[in-house]
């Protein structure tokens, strides 16, 4: 791998768009390279590591600026992994609660689709009377 990389070459290697590397470049996530004489980025070869940290981040449903903070702590050798911990367990708690909520959303949903006979006058739909008020599931 070479000592520095363009746009192009970065961008292919970490698996994202150059788009994608610009916009991180923007917001703060990827430290903007010094620029040749002919204007050309030029990438340290570990910001291909740091782009692929991003994305298994935001695979993992970190925001961005949760991913920026992650960064961060990355960087913190000694104290570093207990923090980095805890804001994995503060996303997993996050997730989960979203998981209950679509659990609960789910469960309305089906005992609405249970609910509806599928045919017969709209009006006596249960499933819009439901989401008009009229009655609940």
């Amino acid at each position: 791998m070479p000592a520095t990389l363009t746009i192009g070459r970065l961008a292919e290697q970490a698996g994202v768009g150059t788009d994608t590397v610009r916009y991180y470049e923007r917001v703060g996530l990827l430290p903007t390279p010094p620029r040749r004489a002919s204007g050309y980025r030029d990438y340290p070869a570990d910001s291909v590591q740091r782009l692929r940290f991003i994305n298994r981040a935001k695979e993992l449903g970190f925001t961005l600026g949760e991913i920026g903070e992650l960064l961060e702590l990355s960087g913190r050798r000694e104290h570093g992994a207990a923090d980095v911990k805890r804001a994995a367990e503060a996303k997993l708690a996050v997730v989960e609660h979203k998981l209950a909520e679509l659990q609960r959303v789910r469960d309305g949903l089906r005992t609405l689709i249970d609910a509806c006979p599928g045919h017969g006058p709209l009006q006596h739909c249960p499933i819009v009377r439901a989401l008009s008020g009229e009655e609940t599931p």
